[in-house]
């Protein structure tokens, strides 16, 4: 399915909830919306989904215009954050009424190939509400996949669950979707989210589309502070600098020699991802002393937050390390491994990725 939103606006009274945009997701492949609370993910969701029109602009899905025509009309599956089933009928029939809207044969068969792949096939004889939280999400995920629709649309699925629970769906989504059947749109706040499914990535912010394209590719080389801000989980460490002959002077620190490309702005802000901070030096590593302000270790990795000459720095340390509150601390950072914005915030310089991983990583 090739679904194209073509200039389109959304108003509501005197606010714009979407500025005008044009976006064409990739045909059977997932695009994640990324973006906090209130970027305009739900509004640009339902315009796609046909629950909406569009102030102005056209949607067009196979070459048609449809704006305007229904959910129905347009064969559209749709998730949201708080599952939604039949709750008058078992599982098994909740499955299965997209099969039966169709009239389709062997619906057993098919309900029960669903369930196994979201494993649930041991609870088709329940009723939703004899179900876990996570286990109610499966049956809406299986609806919406036993559907077969050419769009399927997922806001936020998994915002409701417990960290193991989101964990452990992530995963079976990804595999789910790499089947390719469906064009996916999936709505997410998490940056970790959008980089675990892959596929493609629209960051939005303010009712904005502020970049899209390939996931890792927009990770990578976001094309404004904006974007960063949006795209980084603990937030990218900025610092005020300024451009000097051999690269960028950080404001109250030391001189990183990086190229810059020629007519750059004397006003500089130089990003670091959490990760690229480290504690161990390297060869051309500059030194970042500062004191701890606080620890907190988070699964296998301990992010560690530094009040440093340059600003208050949050780094990302590989590990479980224990830290004395106002110890003072040397990070090490890598030149190479920094970002450069301009004094519009337009994207000058991104570290170059490497084969075996992303810059910066521990």
């Amino acid at each position: 399915m090739e679904l194209v939103l073509n200039n389109i606006t959304k108003k509501v009274g005197p606010e714009c909830w979407l500025h005008e945009m044009t976006i064409a997701p990739r045909a059977g492949e997932v695009t994640v919306l990324l973006g906090a609370t209130q970027a305009g993910k739900t509004s640009l969701m339902r315009i796609m989904a046909g629950l909406d029109v569009p102030s102005t602009g056209r949607v067009r899905v196979d070459g048609t215009d449809v704006t305007g025509m229904s959910v129905r009309e347009r064969n559209v599956a749709m998730v949201y954050q708080q599952f939604i089933n039949y709750p008058s009928l078992k599982v098994a029939d909740n499955i299965a009424s997209p099969l039966k809207l169709r009239r389709e044969a062997d619906i057993d068969v098919r309900v029960r190939e669903i369930a196994t792949r979201l494993h649930i096939e041991m609870f088709l004889d329940r009723y939703p509400a004899e179900l876990s939280g996570g286990q109610q999400q499966r049956v809406a995920l299986a609806r919406a996949l036993a559907k077969g629709a050419p769009l399927m649309l997922l806001d936020e699925p998994l915002v409701n669950l417990d960290y193991k629970l989101r964990e452990e769906l992530r995963e079976e989504l990804t595999q789910l979707f790499a089947a390719g059947d469906s064009t996916v749109i999936y709505a997410t706040t998490e940056p970790g989210e959008a980089l675990l499914l892959g596929g493609y990535t629209a960051v939005l912010d303010g009712g904005e589309l502020l970049q899209y394209g390939p996931t890792a590719e927009v990770f990578h080389s976001p094309k404004s502070l904006r974007v960063a801000r949006a795209f980084s989980d603990p937030p990218m460490n900025l610092i005020a600098a300024t451009a000097t002959a051999r690269g960028v002077r950080l404001t109250g620190g030391a001189e990183l020699v990086i190229a810059l490309p020629a007519g750059a702005s004397p006003a500089l802000t130089v990003g670091v991802r959490a990760s690229a901070l480290r504690e161990t030096a390297r060869d051309d590593d500059v030194t970042l002393s500062g004191r701890v302000e606080l620890a907190e270790i988070s699964g296998s990795d301990t992010f560690v937050h530094v009040s440093t000459a340059v600003g208050e720095l949050v780094a990302q340390l590989t590990g479980v390390h224990y830290f004395d509150l106002g110890a003072t601390i040397q990070l090490y950072l890598y030149p190479g491994h920094v970002y450069v914005f301009d004094a519009a915030g337009v994207l000058l310089v991104a570290p170059q990725r490497h084969a075996g991983g992303a810059c910066g990583a521990n």
